[in-house]
Order: C-alpha cells, then structure tokens, then sequence
C-alpha cells in the first residue's frame, strides 16, 4: 500500500472512527451539561474533526524526531487548539472569546494530545494487543 493510501486507511479504521464517534458524543453532552459561553455543538464538531486529522500527526513528528517539521506540527497543533477555535468565536461571540481564550487553550491542548496517544498507533485494535501482549509477556492468557 503506498503511503499516502496507508495514511488515509489509518482513519478509516474502525477502532478510531469508534472512539472519535465516543469522543464527540461526550463533547455534546458537555455542551449541554456545562454552563461554558464558548462550549456548542459546532465547536465541538470542529475541533474534534481536526484533532482526529492532526493530533496522531502532531505527536508523531514529535516522537519520532523529525525536526525539519516541527515548524508545520507547531503550527497544525496551534491552529487545531485555538486557531480554528479563535476563528470560530470570533464570528460567533467575540466576548465569548475574549473571555474563554486562555481558559480553552491547556484544556484544548491536554486533549488534543491525549487524542494524539489514543489514536497514533498505526494499526488495528488486534494487532494493537498483540503488540501488548507481545512487550508485556505477563498479559498473555494462560490456558
């Protein structure tokens, strides 16, 4: 499979697509239950749809060293964290914004990156647990 396409079928997978789906579903829920005046449906689509594009991305260029891209992960990670979000509010409630900012940014950034660990893994669930299983030898099923 060439690169570009193994890439793609990455978010395809259906573990991924499983999780994003939980993901968005407690985002929702949160929009609902927290009295935030920056926290919507919208908003949470559009995040969401951008940490599942970039934040395996991100993480990945970050543990596997490749400095000559950290400019663009940088930039990607900014703009999945606040930049898209600033856009957003600012068309939205620009008080929103002025007010939610700084607060939205680690909230934002600490998710962003536990959605990067949840989902860099290239791979499917199984093959996931056989990697586990195989670095933890104490996690095998005795029969």
């Amino acid at each position: 499979m060439t690169k570009p396409m193994a890439c793609l079928a990455e978010y395809a997978r259906p573990w991924k697509l499983i999780t994003l789906a939980i993901g968005i579903a407690l985002l929702i829920v949160g929009s609902f239950y927290y009295d935030a005046p920056d926290w919507d449906i919208p908003i949470s689509l559009i995040m969401a749809a951008f940490a599942y594009l970039t934040a395996p991305w991100s993480l990945r260029v970050i543990v596997e060293r490749k400095w000559r891209l950290w400019p663009t992960m940088l930039f990607v990670t900014w703009f999945s964290v606040d930049g898209c979000y600033a856009i957003y509010w600012y068309f939205k409630n620009r008080v929103a914004l002025e007010m939610m900012r700084d607060v939205n940014f680690s909230a934002s950034l600490s998710l962003y990156g536990t959605c990067g660990i949840i989902w860099m893994y290239q791979g499917s669930l199984r093959q996931l647990f056989s990697e586990i299983q195989n670095h933890f030898p104490l996690l095998r099923s005795h029969k």
